[in-house]
């Protein structure tokens, strides 16, 4: 088994010069990169109308000067030459600056970075250690009045997207009733708060409406997921040959079923780290809640191209890193995975 990791380690730095070079190449062939973007902002602040598209035709400024600022943000150079000089810089933690604030892209995404690990955390806290033990339990109570009523109210958060959910709440509890802010992560009197606790409560004062946003449909999956598993091993031969034999149904529950119930659960559950980077850029434009997603997002329409392969670049890692700690879940909750044998 060992030695199936290591190629799977092995298998990252392919992989993922692979995903940056298609995505550095993509950014190169669309339309309207940051020098036209900032031309197009010249142009809408003098009232011209002239689309980005048509910016290397206006007069804004000579060819001679474009092809200045095409240099200094290095996009005068062919593409794989460009990529070898990011992916150099890259190896040396060096994100490069941001073609929209000029601030190292690093700094960017670590300034953002504890607001998404917050959201992250909390979300996969609650929707694992929540919704495991309630679709266990409702897979035990199959049919029942709490069954029903609680598939209703799972069927439909899983029905609606949770940047839906979030205009709901914020139109209702917020702006109508006025008992939660309309957004942002904290008050502009936190640092004023003199314990703490108060700035505990202000945090958790604005995190309720995104959490709920941010949960809803990982809540709704899980739960399903582990009781439809649960129900189909409870239904499995070898549990009831063992509780024919005589082991008491609790004891065959615990024994056998709960855990190979957990094994597609185990499969997705390094797949969350990505989750705890990026949350989701719908739910943080909604709440302005200025994470990494909301970062993303911004420089995507802004065409800060730095960033976003800065962004696209720890996604990678980590989506990799969290497959392999997938299949090592699975072979911890599976006995008869040999991965490699």
């Amino acid at each position: 088994m060992l030695s199936y990791f290591l190629r799977r380690l092995a298998l990252v730095v392919p992989t993922f010069i692979g995903i940056t070079v298609l995505i550095f190449t993509l950014t190169r062939f669309v339309p309207g990169g940051p020098v036209e973007r900032m031309l197009a902002n010249i142009q809408a602040q003098q009232g011209m109308s002239s689309s980005p598209s048509m910016a290397g035709e206006s007069n804004a400024l000579s060819e001679e000067q474009l092809a200045e600022l095409n240099a200094f943000y290095g996009l005068d150079k062919p593409v794989f030459e460009a990529y070898s000089e990011w992916l150099t810089k890259l190896v040396q933690l060096d994100f490069g600056l941001s073609t929209r604030y000029y601030e190292p892209v690093w700094d960017m995404i670590m300034e953002r970075l504890p607001i998404s690990l917050f959201y992250g955390g909390v979300t996969f806290f609650l929707s694992y250690f929540i919704s495991i033990p309630l679709g266990y339990y409702k897979a035990l109570k199959h049919g029942s009045h709490f069954d029903s009523a609680s598939s209703i109210l799972i069927f439909i958060g899983y029905a609606l997207p949770g940047y839906v959910i979030g205009v709901l709440l914020i139109t209702f509890f917020s702006y109508q009733l006025e008992w939660f802010p309309m957004g942002g992560f904290v008050s502009d009197e936190f640092e004023d708060y003199e314990s703490v606790w108060l700035q505990i409560k202000d945090i958790f004062w604005h995190a309720c409406l995104p959490l709920i946003c941010y949960l809803i449909g990982d809540f709704a999956t899980l739960t399903m997921t582990m009781k439809n598993n649960m129900m189909e091993t409870l239904s499995a031969d070898y549990i009831r040959t063992a509780i024919a034999k005589g082991l008491p149904f609790s004891q065959a529950v615990r024994r056998h079923a709960l855990r190979n119930s957990l094994i597609p659960i185990a499969s997705h559950f390094g797949n969350s780290l990505l989750f705890f980077m990026t949350g989701s850029f719908l739910i943080e434009v909604i709440f302005n809640i200025d994470g990494v997603g909301l970062l993303g997002y911004e420089s995507i329409m802004e065409r800060d191209y730095p960033v976003v392969m800065g962004i696209v670049a720890i996604n990678a890692v980590l989506l990799m890193l969290g497959n392999i700690i997938s299949d090592i879940c699975v072979a911890l909750v599976d006995p008869r995975v040999r991965f490699g044998a």
